[in-house]
């Protein structure tokens, strides 16, 4: 497909919702090329996997720059920009960002969140959730702004919590509505919303 966008995608771990994306993309009809994987974490797993796929790696340790986050975000914005990439996917990125970077990407920077946000936003989600005693959780895909988890939402997929589960079987469920979630979401976000993995914002199971 011509003109696909320039994806990147930012990680610090495995990188699994990375994965997806990939896979997403083997599609020449999907909208977006991943053609960067960025972490800030020098030996990420999912450096290794994308790497494997063929795909550009870059690690921008943040451990250097001390507290100075938008240093360290302006090395990273400098291999967006040589990579010439259009819109970033925050996917498993364990740093809260800056204003100054949120700014400069502001309506092409997307993450992933496991909640139903704007219920629980940030870390333990699973837990929170348990503890909470609600009946359905999920995930939840959104426009990255200045206020962390609060951007305005993309797409969301719901499970219902079932009776005695655990916080790691839950997490489990609801990283594989994950895998779906995200490239649909990105997707719609492109403007290719009749597509096959874009048809659904809201999964049930």
């Amino acid at each position: 497909m011509a003109g696909r966008v320039r994806v990147a995608v930012l990680i610090s771990g495995r990188g699994s919702n990375m994965t997806a994306l990939v896979e997403a993309a083997r599609d020449p009809d999907y909208p977006a090329e991943i053609a960067l994987v960025l972490a800030n974490v020098p030996d990420a797993a999912g450096l290794r996997t994308a790497a494997a796929a063929g795909i550009p790696t870059v690690a921008i340790d943040h451990h250097p720059f001390g507290r100075d986050r938008e240093a360290h975000e302006r090395a990273i914005d400098a291999a967006l920009a040589e990579a010439g990439i259009g819109l970033v996917c925050l996917a498993g990125y364990m740093r809260i960002l800056t204003p100054w970077l949120t700014t400069r990407w502001q309506g092409r920077m997307l993450n992933i969140h496991p909640s139903l946000l704007p219920a629980f936003p940030g870390l333990h989600t699973h837990e929170r959730a348990l503890a909470a005693g609600v009946r359905l959780h999920g995930c939840t895909v959104h426009l990255v702004t200045e206020v962390m988890d609060q951007g305005p939402i993309l797409g969301q997929a719901a499970i219902a919590v079932r009776a005695d589960e655990t916080a790691g079987a839950l997490a489990e469920r609801v990283l594989a509505q994950e895998h779906v979630l995200y490239p649909a979401a990105l997707a719609r976000h492109l403007g290719r919303a009749a597509l096959p993995w874009s048809d659904r914002s809201l999964i049930v199971v």
